[in-house]
């Protein structure tokens, strides 16, 4: 049987967690998760990096923060997991959904402008597959009409755009470390904050909307409630678990780029004779390597090869139904222009297995099953 996802473990997981029971300090904001926040702003070049409980949570701390609120608009892609429209719709907000390029199931840059109107108050770019959005366009539009940017970079630690790390071009840059990420911490996510004068709100509304992480400098004598928040502050187990990982992020990444490359090497000439399409990546782009993903004919030969993947030990799996055609999405969205590409491309799309791990021999019997599937 070869999984669709196995969790990074490095080795050291455990020996961190147990260094942080022995500490008495398990509620957050102790060493480790100290740790995580400066290996983030050393390795992203980011003003400042908080770990949060999830991305789910970071996209509603910068929903916050933007000041997103009843009756304003926010645009996005509708091919995105339901966080990023939940943070809008938790805020009173409506997003607004765009059609998609179908070489990267990136938003189309290209359409955002048509979608502002005098209610719209951000630009929530998503990174698919960890491969950068058209990032000049978006700031470009964003300064034109004084639009804030989220970046929903879940899939994108470690990608680049222009040899600049994705989560680091908007306001705010939100992360995820959940257990199907590069490196991951079961359930967690970061929050990426460009601007010096957002720091001390932000770790309010990630301390339940208290000035408690003040209090724990030694720069005031006691906190207090001072503004909305929530408990978005992770446990100091999960940050251990996670450091072990980051220490050894470039082990990672190469075992899932030689994954990535061995898929595309084998795959090409499937693609080539038209029966497939593979990933695309823009010359400006530099990818992570967060997934493999394949493109069938239509949904009915997705299915069937997802069958065929099955029936013989391999348990690959598709990805969002596009949040516009939801019942939510329906309920509190609406899709803006031509939906050309995003429910069509989104229905062909098949994710490969792809884990820290992952072996050569594995990915080769993957590539051969889909081979025969295609040619026999």
């Amino acid at each position: 049987m070869i999984p669709f996802n196995v969790p990074p473990y490095v080795g050291k997981e455990m020996t961190y967690i147990k260094d942080a029971i022995d500490g008495r300090k398990l509620c957050g904001d102790g060493k480790y998760t100290k740790k995580c926040n400066a290996w983030l702003e050393e390795r992203l070049k980011t003003g400042k990096a908080l770990l949060t409980t999830s991305c789910t949570h970071a996209l509603e701390m910068a929903a916050i923060l933007a000041d997103i609120k009843e009756g304003d608009e926010v645009i996005m892609p509708s091919y995105t997991f339901v966080s990023t429209a939940d943070a809008v719709v938790l805020r009173g907000a409506v997003p607004v959904f765009v059609d998609i390029r179908p070489d990267t199931m990136n938003i189309d840059e290209k359409l955002i402008e048509d979608a502002i109107t005098d209610k719209t108050k951000a630009i929530f770019p998503v990174h698919y597959a960890g491969v950068s959005c058209e990032m000049d366009t978006i700031t470009d539009i964003a300064e034109k009409y004084g639009l804030k940017i989220i970046e929903d970079a879940a899939h994108a630690l470690g990608s680049l755009y222009k040899g600049r790390s994705c989560g680091t071009f908007g306001d705010y840059g939100c992360l995820s470390f959940h257990e199907t990420k590069n490196i991951s911490m079961g359930e967690g996510g970061a929050l990426l904050i460009r601007n010096a004068c957002d720091i001390e709100r932000s770790e309010i509304i990630r301390e339940k909307g208290t000035n408690r992480s003040k209090f724990l400098r030694g720069e005031i004598d006691k906190y207090s409630w001072v503004d909305m928040g929530s408990s978005y502050l992770p446990s100091e187990l999960n940050a251990a678990y996670l450091y072990a990982q980051m220490e050894e992020f470039d082990s990672v990444q190469k075992s899932r780029m030689n994954a990535w490359n061995l898929y595309s090497e084998m795959l090409k000439e499937l693609e080539k004779e038209g029966y497939i399409d593979c990933p695309s990546v823009p010359e400006d782009c530099e990818h992570n390597a967060h997934m493999y993903y394949i493109k069938a004919k239509d949904l009915e030969e997705r299915t069937r090869l997802i069958d065929f993947l099955k029936e013989n030990g391999v348990y690959p799996v598709f990805h969002y139904i596009p949040l516009h055609s939801s019942l939510a999405g329906i309920k509190f969205g609406r899709f803006n222009g031509e939906d050309k590409y995003t429910t069509k491309e989104s229905e062909r799309l098949l994710r490969l297995p792809l884990f820290y791990g992952i072996t050569e021999e594995m990915v080769s019997d993957v590539c051969e099953l889909v081979i025969r599937f295609y040619t026999d």
